[in-house]
């Protein structure tokens, strides 16, 4: 299956990074080398892109997309929040910019194999890498009817997450469930009919919940974070892609902390701590997608792009 993914706010991200040619750029979710085929395109021979991903097929097809370009390439399968140990193994101490996509890539989700979609039928899988052992299919069989009913609540801000979570654990009753179409329908079962009317797909939330957990995506986004803050060189920039209330407001938090990490109570008319920022915010508010990028790629639609800068 060829390796396809629309790249989301792509002008607005390439814009943010502020790119030096000569610059050492991060793209931290290298997917199928979207936004980082504009890095490259604005790099020169002593420019250097780091593409990280666990995913080894993704690596693959980036490797194939971006081989036109003159700048160096280094690609690495790893997590995005393992940043620091990346940049150690590589004699890098500081770079000039990087980026996150967290968003899963139309690859992932349209491969039936890699079971992220609840519209296949396909293993409960859901891993970002294929190195990982844990899956969906352990999500779903092992965790306690209270565990399911937190994460999917959590994770999925799904309303009926009780009732889902009861339902599953009632189907275990008779086999484990196997596929991501034995998980849909009771899905399904659980939501009343009336809800299913309008909205998206009744499994959208609880699918999510459960990729979520199976990755550890909001725990690796929060380390994450703060490590590629650290690793900027001044005048670095950092931009990140969310796509769900979790992520963003876990971005916004760290880079709020970072701009103004003062702990004086409120009532002090002075700072009293010392404590100084060290990066500014480049968007106020997060910068989101327009019509024209929704209507031609409805998956941006819940997108938000904040872009930070080291001090």
């Amino acid at each position: 299956m060829e390796f396809k993914h629309i790249s989301v706010l792509y002008d607005e991200c390439i814009e943010g990074l502020n790119i030096k040619a000569d610059g050492i750029y991060v793209d931290g979710t290298l997917g199928g080398g979207g936004h980082a085929e504009g890095i490259c395109q604005r790099l020169n021979e002593k420019g250097i892109l780091i593409g990280i991903d666990r995913d080894r097929d993704a690596l693959a097809a980036a490797e194939k997309r971006l081989a036109k370009y003159e700048c160096k390439k280094i690609f690495v399968q790893s997590n995005y929040s393992d940043i620091k140990q990346v940049l150690e193994d590589l004699n890098i101490s500081k770079i000039d910019g990087a980026l996150l996509d967290l968003g899963v890539s139309s690859f992932q989700l349209d491969n039936p194999e890699r079971g992220f979609s609840y519209m296949n039928k396909a293993p409960l899988d859901m891993r970002m890498s294929q190195d990982d052992k844990f899956t969906a299919y352990d999500v779903v069989n092992t965790y306690s009817e209270a565990e399911l009913e937190e994460i999917i609540k959590k994770y999925g801000e799904e309303r009926w997450a009780k009732r889902i979570a009861k339902f599953i654990v009632d189907r275990r009753r008779k086999g484990n469930l196997e596929t991501t179409e034995d998980l849909v329908d009771v899905i399904k079962g659980a939501i009343p009919k009336a809800a299913r009317r309008d909205g998206p797909h009744p499994a959208k939330r609880t699918f999510q919940a459960i990729r979520i957990e199976v990755n550890d995506e909001l725990g690796q986004l929060e380390r994450a974070v703060t490590e590629f803050l650290d690793v900027l060189g001044e005048g670095g920039r950092f931009c990140v892609i969310t796509f769900h209330s979790l992520e963003d407001r876990i971005v916004k938090d760290i880079i709020n902390k970072r701009v103004n990490p003062c702990t004086c109570p409120k009532e002090f008319p002075v700072c009293v701590c010392g404590k100084v920022g060290d990066i500014s915010k480049k968007s106020g508010k997060p910068i989101l997608p327009t019509e024209e990028e929704i209507e031609e790629n409805p998956r941006s639609r819940s997108a938000k792009l904040r872009i930070a800068e080291k001090l």
